[in-house]
């Protein structure tokens, strides 16, 4: 645990690599709204399967990228004064 918030550990990735192997599937998205250790995301890295790895933070940012089960509250103009304008 890193700051009392449950991490995604290796022995986790390692059995959904063993479980995407048991039916034939050479990649895969592990996603949590947790966070990944070290060792979890060197192992991602280290194997032949693609796997692909998304924490909360991650997640957070595709969303609201993409607009998936997010609303806009609020939208925020921002201007500058066109100096060319003045020439």
């Amino acid at each position: 645990m890193q700051g009392g918030t449950p991490t995604v550990g290796r022995p986790e990735i390692q059995a959904f690599v063993g479980a995407l192997h048991g039916v034939g599937a050479a990649r895969g998205v592990f996603i949590t709204t947790s966070s990944f250790t070290v060792g979890a995301r060197e192992y991602a890295q280290s194997i032949g399967t693609r796997i692909i790895l998304i924490d909360g933070q991650r997640l957070a940012d595709l969303m609201i990228r993409y607009g998936v089960a997010v609303q806009t509250r609020q939208t925020f103009t921002v201007v500058e004064v066109d100096e060319d304008y003045f020439e």
